[in-house]
This record gives structure tokens, sequence and C-alpha cells, in this order.
């Protein structure tokens, strides 16, 4: 009788055991597809994560508004990365675009476009500033007026693209001439920051 009782028993528990190993490698067939799906998922919100991180951080971004001609936009660009990164060209829906550099000639600081782009160095920044490196706008296309938002398109040295936004701003700080020929250098005590 005992073994009848204990028969009795141990059928019931191993039906249990069956099924809940049943339901545990169900579980596991579950969670491996999930598993399958969820890294492509993953990877896609992490690539899309990267994309909108783009390839440079990009402070304090502004344009110097003007109503004709020439103007240029400024900001700090800022590689968090291990390797230089290099800034080959520009655009902007308002005007055609070019990478410009203040250098000595002839004893004068002159405005040139910026041969071989604009560096940024790995795990450092570089200040796109009046009187220094910075975006210019060619022959505006209309007028860029205070509190405009402008939309920039960065391209770099290995194909890759970044968008950002600036801000129109008055500036009267750096005097510099946006013309064609350029300008002369600021001097050195005049304000390089845009009003507020």
């Amino acid at each position: 009788m005992p073994s009848t009782t204990s028969g009795r028993l141990l059928r019931p528990a191993a039906l249990i055991a069956a099924a809940l190993l049943a339901a545990s490698v169900a579980a596991c067939g579950s969670s491996d597809d999930s598993t399958t799906a969820a890294p492509s998922a993953s990877t896609t919100a992490s690539a899309s994560a990267a994309a909108s991180a783009g390839v440079l951080g990009i402070r304090d971004p502004w344009v110097k508004a003007a109503d004709k001609g020439m103007t240029a936009a400024f900001g700090t660009l800022v590689n968090d990365g291990d390797a230089d990164v290099t800034i080959t060209g520009a655009t902007t829906e308002v005007s055609p675009m070019e990478l410009h550099e203040m250098t000595m000639k002839d004893g004068k600081m002159v405005m040139q476009a910026k041969p071989g782009g604009i560096v940024i160095k790995a795990r450092s920044s570089a200040t796109l500033e009046p009187g220094g490196d910075h975006l210019m706008l060619m022959n505006l296309a209309k007028p860029v007026k205070a509190g405009d938002e402008l939309t920039f398109t960065l391209t770099f040295a290995d194909g890759r693209t970044q968008t950002f936004t600036a801000v129109a701003k008055p500036f009267t700080g750096a005097q510099e001439s946006y013309a064609p020929g350029h300008g002369e250098s600021p001097m050195p005590e005049m304000s390089m920051s845009p009003a507020a």
C-alpha cells in the first residue's frame, strides 16, 4: 500500500515538474526569439542615438545678424572622441558657405578660406569666433534677422554629416568686414561676444 501512495504522489509531482520544464523551455524559446529581435531594435536605437548625438558637440552656436552680403556662424565645437575630426564643408539654405580663418598676410590680419578644413583634435574643443576660425555665409539670399534660427549641415573628411541650428544675434563687437576682399582683424580690446 505504501508503494501505491508514493506512486500516486510521484505521478502528479512528475507531471508538475514536466509542466514546469515545458513552460521554462517555452519561456526560453520565446525569450530567445525576443532576444534575437531585441538586439536589432536596441542596435537601431543605439545607432539613432549616436546619429542624433552627432560627430561633435556644438555649444552656443550663433550667427551674426545681417541684412545682406556676408555674415558668419560661430560656436564651440567639442570632440569627445579618440580621433581628430576635420570639418571640410558647411551648407545652409540662405547662402553658399566657406570655412574661413583669420591669418597674417603682408603684415595684416586677413580673412581667407581655411586650407585643409577645420580640425578639432581628439578629446578637445575648437572655438569658432569673430577674429578667428568661422563658418562664412556668402551672398545672403535673404536677410538674417536677430532671432532667426538657421540650420547648418557640416561635412566631415570621412563623409559623415551633422546638422545643427544656430540663432541669429546682433553683434557690434569686432566690426569685421564680411565684404569682398574680406577684412582686417578686430582690435584686441574689442568684445568677441554677441549682444544678448
